[in-house]
């Protein structure tokens, strides 16, 4: 592992291993366009284990756990096109621009990432062009296309968040995350809400940013799309019940978002 185990970007990912991209429903016309950066947590094999034990692998520093579960569920629930990502984001973040400190992080909350030590060029563009330019080109060419075709959309970026993050914790069961779109946002906000015992923050536990955040500022704020993130609690859909439960939720709350755009003329 490390500078000598790649040399050549297209050797990171062997053609037998997992491809990047998970895609469902592909030829959906439904208005909602879902993506998830972090729906998975696998390592290419070049990069063994990244030196880190099996325990830290799965834990919320690897991958958003749980929402794999629900974001296929909620796809196919609603018959809209969901594309995920597939590789760990210790592997490659890929919600985080190059330029972020977080893109190929040395750590992650108190955890240091031995095999993300002493990257050459090579090795970084290794994993930029194996794992974060085929998942972000292929959003780009299902937008496009919708955009062609004349379909509205509304991107929304599924993911998760720890109960507890260095040692403080976070009330939240669900948090909206948003940048400039003051349309999408609050209606979410308040369907959300409409759920009986909801804690639901408002840019809560984070905010989007162009420096810190890659998928909506470039896919949906420079499309003018109406755009949101969801980040739902881990401890609440660790298990399949509560991904049956959280997806059944998101399900209702989107159907009142649709029928409401859609009596406000905004949707056809």
């Amino acid at each position: 592992m490390g500078a000598d185990a790649i040399r050549e970007p297209s050797l990171l990912l062997k053609s037998d291993e997992v491809p990047p991209v998970l895609e469902e429903n592909t030829g959906s016309r439904s208005p909602f366009f879902f993506t998830c950066d972090h729906y998975g947590r696998l390592i290419p094999r070049a990069l063994g284990d990244l030196g880190l034990p099996p325990s830290e692998l799965q834990r919320h520093i690897a991958w958003d756990i749980g929402i794999a579960g629900v974001a296929t569920r909620v796809a196919k629930a609603l018959g809209a096109h969901l594309i995920a990502q597939r590789y760990s984001r210790l592997v490659i973040d890929c919600n985080r621009p190059f330029t972020s400190q977080g893109s190929v992080p040395l750590f992650s909350e108190a955890t240091t990432i031995p095999g993300n030590e002493n990257l050459t060029a090579d090795d970084i563009e290794a994993r930029q062009s194996s794992i974060f330019q085929p998942y972000h080109h292929r959003i780009t060419e299902a937008l496009d296309a919708r955009a062609r075709n004349g379909l509205p959309t509304m991107l929304v970026s599924l993911h998760s968040f720890t109960p507890v993050y260095s040692g403080i914790a976070r009330p939240w069961h669900i948090g909206t995350l948003y940048q400039h779109d003051t349309r999408l946002p609050p209606l979410l906000l308040k369907s959300l809400r409409e759920e009986d015992g909801l804690v639901a923050g408002d840019n809560e536990p984070y905010a989007v940013s162009d420096t810190t955040d890659y998928t909506i500022p470039v896919h949906g704020e420079k499309r003018g799309l109406m755009t949101t993130g969801i980040e739902i609690r881990q401890d609440l859909i660790g298990d399949e019940a509560g991904q049956i439960e959280w997806a059944e939720r998101l399900v209702r709350v989107f159907e009142r978002i649709e029928a409401a755009l859609r009596n406000q003329g905004h949707l056809p």
